[in-house]
């Protein structure tokens, strides 16, 4: 089962500049929601935003983590 706190760490420490707040809303350890703030995000599409917060997450988007809704933001358009 992995935690919202050991996905927070494992983006926030791939992307520059990151700043991650991730939540298991159904406190099921495989169903989690994130929002995500990079200076990675700045001038990439969603659908790339998206792919470089997978990559941070590798093969565990594969096994450990069944669900993850995902908003991702430029520094600019954070609000926390």
């Amino acid at each position: 089962m992995f935690s919202a706190q050991r996905i927070q760490d494992m983006i926030e420490a791939a992307l520059p500049d990151c700043t991650a707040v991730v939540d298991d809303p159904a406190n099921d350890g495989v169903h989690f929601e994130a929002r995500v703030a990079s200076s990675a995000f700045v001038g990439v599409n969603r659908v790339k935003q998206h792919q470089l917060v997978y990559g941070a997450l590798g093969k565990h988007m594969e096994s450990d983590i069944h669900a993850l809704a995902l908003r991702t933001f430029t520094p600019d358009n954070w609000q926390g």
